[in-house]
């Protein structure tokens, strides 16, 4: 069994940075995809970015390249996306997932999800 644990979500102006952190626990190794996915009100839920440690593949959605990077820290199993010129399109819940074999994919884990709020 994963458990995963998101931080960092909250408010920020247009044109602002946010990070947010996924730690990981349990058996996660590094063949797992691991990565972001976020919802929108009235919106279905889109991946946003996933890396693969043991194949050193990232994904991301067109609309975030070049502003969002996707990151990991394996001595604290944390995985972290770090926003940057966030723009109001970008509010959404963002869960944080992971797969024992795929990423993006339907994800066996999930996180609880935290709000990211963008305003001017």
């Amino acid at each position: 069994e994963v458990q995963l644990v998101e931080s960092g979500g909250g408010s920020v102006q247009t044109g602002g940075p946010l990070r947010l952190s996924c730690t990981a626990s349990g058996f996660i190794d590094d063949d797992y995809g691991i990565g972001w996915f976020r919802q929108a009100l009235g919106k279905e839920r889109e991946a946003v970015s996933c890396l693969v440690m043991s194949e050193g593949l990232t994904y991301y959605a067109d609309s975030v390249k070049g502003r969002f990077t996707i990151s990991s820290d394996n001595a604290k199993n944390t995985v972290y996306l770090q926003m940057n010129n966030l723009k109001a399109e970008d509010t959404a819940v963002y869960y944080c997932a992971a797969d024992s074999s795929v990423c993006p994919g339907p994800m066996e884990y999930w996180a609880k999800g935290t709000l990211v709020t963008v305003s001017s």
